[in-house]
């Protein structure tokens, strides 16, 4: 019996290797397919796809800044995931950041706020010889310290901008809040503050309006809220903005492309800048809020919970639905009437497809509106490069600052740019 087994063993061993080899390969295979499809390597690389008017303006501008018509191309590895390009902004900003130095300059606002922006003054003279002003609105928590504001703001010096960047109230950390409130969705009255103060201590300088994210709204929502607003403004650039935070709601909470884990993420950050001021935001007696919700705050898992609990009662709005539906600026985007530039990504996760026919819309009926939305660079990403390392300069810095000088050189010399067009 014991020779029959032998002679059996002899038999399938060599068989063995084989088959082991075969798993093998079917693993590598499986993991490849994997990463091929999660990194959409396959993707192609396309321009980005432009919705606006035939006018003189927008073939003007579509000529002078080539950018926004030519391939977008992100790095090879990982720059066609949308997840990648978001996650990697998030931690690293933006490679070798630059640090510009500028002035931190503090406004006292009516209800006893501080509101605070940098100053930083441009490092070269513009190429139109013009005194001109980049107004800059930060994403959601954000503020002058960020490698992506940092970056941007360098880049914009050098091509003889000066920059003004809104920190938005309660983001900054070590700064103390002086009144029971913090920044919202939509509400634009630092970014106002700040807009009057340049206004007033530049009285020659005109204003480019720049916003990332919920930046985005609040300077459109700014812009379109009075027509007074857009003196001397030359033109506004929103980037990976939703447009309606109350059709945004139900999106953040699908486990489609992740929302539900980004919205997590995103509101746990909120509960610590939160927490961080609890002391001016339910200490003082002028507070709206009360220490039932703080207990609410500690248990909340969602944008949505915190928005109820705590941010729609800085402004008094009696249920969330008003709340969102007063603060996006879906509702005064139209009445803006200077030069708009909208951003977005299609593989953008915090922004969901459903929302990107606000901009598109607005741009088939307004002819000083274009839409511009690439196939990929995720939420504030838009990171190019070749294989693997990114370059500093995003193609996000590059369009906004093309963009601009476009316009520039438009309002300068309008009679020679139609002939060029």
């Amino acid at each position: 019996m014991s020779a029959q087994v032998e002679a059996d063993v002899r038999t399938i061993s060599p068989e063995m290797p084989a088959m082991f080899d075969g798993v093998k390969l079917a693993a590598v295979a499986t993991v490849l397919y994997v990463i091929v499809r999660s990194l959409n390597l396959k993707c192609p690389t396309v321009a980005p796809d432009i919705t606006c008017q035939d006018t003189p303006l927008n073939r003007y501008l579509l000529k002078s800044c080539p950018i926004l018509t030519k391939e977008y191309i992100p790095p090879l590895l990982w720059g066609k995931s949308g997840h990648l390009q978001t996650a990697l902004y998030g931690k690293m900003g933006r490679v070798k950041s630059p640090k510009p130095c500028g002035l931190r300059k503090y406004l006292p606002m009516q209800d006893g706020a501080t509101a605070t922006f940098d100053l930083f003054e441009p490092q070269g003279v513009h190429s139109t010889e013009d005194d001109i002003t980049m107004v800059i609105c930060p994403g959601i928590g954000n503020h002058s310290e960020k490698h992506y504001i940092r970056t941007f703001v360098d880049y914009s010096q050098k091509q003889g901008y000066r920059c003004s960047v809104l920190n938005h109230l309660g983001a900054l950390p070590n700064l103390e809040l002086t009144s029971p409130r913090m920044f919202t969705y939509g509400c634009t009255w630092e970014f106002s503050a700040m807009v009057g103060y340049i206004k007033r201590t530049f009285p020659q300088t005109q204003l480019i309006v720049v916003g990332f994210s919920l930046g985005g709204n609040i300077a459109c929502k700014y812009l379109g809220e009075n027509p007074a607003n857009q003196e001397r403004v030359l033109c506004c650039v929103s980037v990976c903005q939703g447009y309606s935070a109350l059709r945004a709601q139900e999106t953040f909470l699908q486990w489609d492309q992740c929302r539900r884990l980004y919205n997590f993420i995103m509101a746990d950050n909120m509960k610590k800048i939160i927490l961080s001021h609890r002391g001016s935001l339910f200490g003082m007696s002028s507070s709206k809020m009360e220490f039932a919700d703080l207990s609410r705050l500690y248990t909340a898992t969602s944008l949505m919970q915190i928005d109820d609990n705590i941010m729609r009662k800085f402004h008094g709005h009696n249920s969330l639905k008003e709340y969102y539906e007063k603060e996006s600026c879906v509702h005064y985007i139209h009445n803006i009437s200077v030069p708009l530039l909208l951003v977005n990504s299609s593989d953008d996760p915090l922004v969901h497809q459903s929302l990107l026919t606000i901009p598109r819309t607005l741009a088939e009926k307004k002819e000083n509106v274009i839409f511009a939305l690439t196939l990929h660079g995720g939420h504030l990403g838009f990171f190019e490069g070749a294989v693997l390392f990114p370059q500093p300069l995003s193609w996000m810095d590059k369009v906004i600052v093309g963009y601009a000088n476009a316009i520039c050189q438009w309002v300068k010399h309008r009679p020679l740019c139609l002939k060029e067009k």
